[in-house]
């Protein structure tokens, strides 16, 4: 076995991926104040755990890495 940085499996690691506010849109309202308002193809990023369940969404990636690592959680970027 090799060694490495991250132990992928003491749930520790979370995912950060772009999605559409499109693909969201029913979630935004309930994770972002009224002041915010996101066109159908505005990008946002999305915080996933270990179990692939979405824990938060984000309007800039440095964010989201920034609110991971905040939480004692390792990002990993996924396409």
């Amino acid at each position: 076995m090799m060694d490495s940085e991250f132990d992928y499996a003491d749930g520790n690691v979370c995912y950060v991926r772009e999605v559409y506010a499109k693909d969201v849109r029913d979630d935004i309202e309930g994770e972002f104040d009224s002041e915010h308002e996101f066109e159908d193809d505005s990008i946002l990023y999305a915080l996933y755990d270990c179990d692939g369940a979405r824990i938060a969404l984000m309007s800039d990636r440095e964010i989201a890495f920034a609110a991971a690592r905040q939480h004692e959680l390792t990002p990993v970027s996924v396409h």
